[in-house]
C-alpha cells in the first residue's frame, strides 16, 4: 500500500523514542494521510495498534518482508456516515457473481471479464430470500461483477424482490435480447436499477472504464426508463471538484435526491490510491457471495472482512455479523475505561 508519509524507525519501541516519533509525524500530517511504518523489530506490533486505537487512526495493513516489518496506518478516522443509524441485518447485499464486462481500474472486489464467475446460483438465492424477512432485512441489494451476465438474472431478481424492495447495480449496457425480456417481467414497484455513470461527460467515466462505455450507460439508462423502471445513478469519484461537477450534472438532469449516488473511490481490489477504510471504520452490512457471509460489500473480496463461511442457517449469518460489531464496540469501550483519568 502507498504511503503519504514514510518512516523508518530502526529497532526503536515505545520504550526507547518511537512515541515522540510518531507524535511528530501526526503534526506534520493532514487528516486522511497514509503513514508508513517500517522497523526492525516486529515486535512493536501489538504496541502500534493499541496507540492507534487510543488515538483515533486506524491500522490498515501490516507486511514482513526479509525480516522487516511494514505497517500503514490512516491519520484520523472517517466520518461517521448516517447508515450508523440503521439496524444491523436491515440492509442485506448478495453478490451473485464475480465476472463483468467491463475492467473498471478501481473495481473493489476486481471484477473483469477474466475474473472467475464465482456464482452464488439461484437455489442459494431463493432459499437466502425465503428467510430474509423474517430476520429484519428490509432492503436488498444485488451487485457483482456484472449480474446481467447471468442468463438467470431474471428469476434471481423476481426471488428477491418477493422478500424485500430489491436495488441491482448494473453497468447498464445489456438490457438488450433475452436480458430485455427479464427486465419487462419483473415488477416495477419492487425493483430499482442503480446504474453506474462516473462523470457529466465521457472524459472521466471512459478513463475508468473503458472507451464509449459512457455512451453506452447513457443508452441503458435510456431504455431502462423506457421500460418503466425507477433508475438510480451513481457514480464514483476520486476527488471533491468531481463530485460538485456530478452533482451540477444530476441538478440539470433534475435527478431527484433520493435517486443520486456519489461515493469515493475506496482502496480496496484493484484501486491503487482512494480511500482507505477498515472493518472498525464500517458500519456492517450483511454481503453474502458464494464465499461466505462479509461485514461490507466495498471489501467482499478481502479476508479482514469475512465474517464466516457459513452462509446457512441465515439467523446464525447474521448472529455472526452481530457478534462481530458487538466485539468491536466492547473494545472500543475498554480503552475508553482504561483512560478514563478523572
Amino acid at each position: 500500500m502507498k504511503a503519504d508519509i514514510d518512516l523508518d524507525i530502526g529497532r526503536k519501541t515505545f520504550a526507547s523514542g518511537l512515541l515522540p516519533e510518531l507524535i511528530a509525524v501526526l503534526r506534520r500530517s493532514r487528516p486522511g494521510d497514509l503513514v508508513a511504518l517500517a522497523s526492525e523489530d516486529e515486535s512493536i506490533g501489538p504496541g502500534l495498534e493499541t496507540w492507534c486505537r487510543f488515538t483515533g487512526n486506524s491500522l490498515l495493513e501490516v507486511t514482513v518482508e526479509k525480516g522487516r516489518a511494514r505497517w500503514v496506518f490512516r491519520c484520523g478516522a472517517l466520518p461517521v456516515s448516517p447508515a450508523g443509524n440503521r439496524p444491523v441485518g436491515s440492509r442485506l447485499w448478495l453478490y451473485t457473481n464475480f465476472d463483468c464486462n467491463l475492467h473498471c481500474d478501481y473495481c473493489c472486489v476486481r471484477s473483469s471479464p477474466v475474473a472467475p464467475r464465482r456464482e452464488l446460483g439461484l437455489a442459494r438465492v431463493q432459499q437466502i430470500a425465503h428467510e430474509a424477512p423474517g430476520l429484519g432485512v428490509k432492503e436488498i441489494f444485488v451487485t457483482g461483477g456484472e449480474p446481467f451476465l447471468l442468463e438467470n438474472i431474471g428469476e434471481i431478481l423476481a426471488a428477491c424482490a418477493v422478500a424485500a424492495p430489491t436495488t441491482v447495480l448494473t453497468n447498464g449496457m445489456l438490457f438488450t435480447g433475452r436480458r430485455a425480456e427479464s427486465l419487462r417481467a419483473l415488477p416495477r414497484d419492487r425493483i430499482v436499477l442503480q446504474i453506474s455513470l462516473d462523470s457529466a461527460t465521457p472524459k472521466l467515466h471512459d478513463l475508468h472504464r473503458g472507451p464509449g462505455t459512457w455512451a453506452r450507460a447513457r443508452e441503458g439508462i435510456k431504455r431502462a426508463r423506457s421500460l418503466g423502471f425507477r433508475v438510480r445513478l451513481a457514480a464514483t469519484v476520486s476527488t471533491d471538484a468531481e463530485a460538485e461537477e456530478f452533482r451540477q450534472f444530476l441538478d440539470e438532469e433534475k435527478i431527484a435526491a433520493e435517486d443520486r449516488v456519489i461515493r469515493r473511490i475506496a482502496l480496496r481490489g484493484a484501486a491503487s490510491e482512494g480511500v482507505a477504510v477498515t472493518r472498525a471504520d464500517l458500519v456492517p452490512e450483511v454481503t453474502i457471495t458464494a464465499e461466505g457471509v462479509y461485514w461490507h460489500p466495498v471489501g467482499a473480496a478481502d479476508a479482514d472482512l469475512l465474517v464466516t463461511h457459513e452462509i446457512f442457517p441465515l439467523s446464525e449469518a447474521f448472529a455472526a455479523v452481530r457478534r462481530a460489531f458487538d466485539r468491536e464496540g466492547e473494545h472500543v469501550n475498554k480503552l475508553a475505561r482504561i483512560f478514563n483519568c478523572a
